[in-house]
């Protein structure tokens, strides 16, 4: 509701245009602000816990994330080397796949396994479609199919590095709000999101031999389907 506000939603912006424009910062605080509010009234009034508990809760909240910010500062200094000032990452994936001549069958899964190492290394999913998804159109412009697949494969392969990258804000803040070891949330994670993962990558190279996401799209479930069954049944005989 608050990112609905501080885009203008509720001055007559359309929903869109407020979620693209809203401070997701300041309706992060704003919401904390009226969950604690909430949760004050929810508890006290009804004695669940007392004043001096409610109160010294947020000195123990602020004990609890203290591992996830300095994590989150680190990541963030390493985002500002990987930047076009310093290592200039971009303009080096730029330059080594745009210069490939590369068959454009295997763009797809090329493009796929680039965005889930770029988004693992860095930790920023978003940051991975900048840098990539520009290269694609450009390579791929002229035919809408492989381009659509390669645009897919990207965002797929940057959500699942950023989802078991140590340094990813998500990833931090998951295991924070679950008051679980970062590392223990980071290396359970890795064997669904690589099953899954082999699973599209299955998809992604039959896209681009038969020039054909739907036929990709097709196996990498066919394949997802028979990798649940073999489980299920090891599970079974287990």
């Amino acid at each position: 509701t608050f990112m609905l506000y501080t885009g203008g939603a509720f001055r007559g912006v359309s929903l869109v245009k407020a979620f693209a424009n809203c401070s997701s910062a300041r309706s992060l605080v704003l919401g904390s602000f009226l969950t604690l509010i909430f949760t004050f009234l929810l508890y006290i009034p009804r004695k669940v816990i007392a004043f001096v508990d409610f109160c010294g809760s947020f000195v123990q909240g602020f004990k609890a994330m203290t591992s996830a910010i300095m994590i989150l500062c680190l990541a963030w200094s390493l985002s500002g080397i990987c930047s076009e000032q310093y290592l200039n990452i971009q303009g080096f994936v730029k330059t080594a796949i745009g210069g490939s001549t590369m068959a454009v069958a295997i763009m797809p899964v090329v493009f796929f396994l680039v965005a889930l190492g770029l988004a693992f290394a860095t930790g920023t999913s978003w940051g991975t479609f900048g840098i990539l998804i520009p290269i694609s159109v450009t390579i791929l412009g002229g035919n809408l199919m492989m381009m659509t697949v390669c645009v897919g494969s990207i965002l797929a392969g940057a959500v699942c590095g950023d989802h078991i990258s140590p340094i990813s804000d998500t990833t931090i803040l998951s295991s924070a709000g679950a008051q679980c070891k970062h590392i223990d949330h980071v290396s359970t994670q890795m064997p669904y999101a690589f099953l899954v993962a082999g699973c599209a990558i299955v998809g992604y190279i039959v896209a681009g031999v038969t020039f054909n996401g739907y036929i990709g799209f097709g196996f990498a479930i066919a394949a997802l389907i028979g990798c649940m069954a073999v489980i299920v049944a090891k599970t079974k005989r287990g």
